[in-house]
């Protein structure tokens, strides 16, 4: 079987993509280790009372451009507003 067009022109060869490849397989057991770890927070939160559910929107607000946060936090308290749900 003919190499790709792309591995012809010198840059990039099989090699490389295997070592690209291999990488990334690496920082997806990383990932999956990470994500292990924190599940286990969550769970270790959840045993002295506080949800989860409510802790990954906090954590996910804390990650917002404060500007955007304001922004979201408006929309939901019209929408609220709107349906009654205030």
């Amino acid at each position: 079987m003919n190499a790709p067009e792309s591995f012809k022109a010198g840059n990039q060869t099989p090699d490389m993509l295997r070592q690209f490849i291999e990488r990334i397989e690496r920082l997806e057991e990383d990932k999956a280790a990470l994500m292990a770890d924190i599940r286990e927070v969550y769970s270790e939160a959840k045993g002295y009372g506080f949800d989860p559910k409510i802790m990954r929107q906090v954590v996910k607000m804390r990650a917002m451009d404060k500007q955007d946060l304001m922004e979201q936090d408006q929309l939901i308290e019209t929408y609220r507003s709107a349906l009654g749900l205030i």
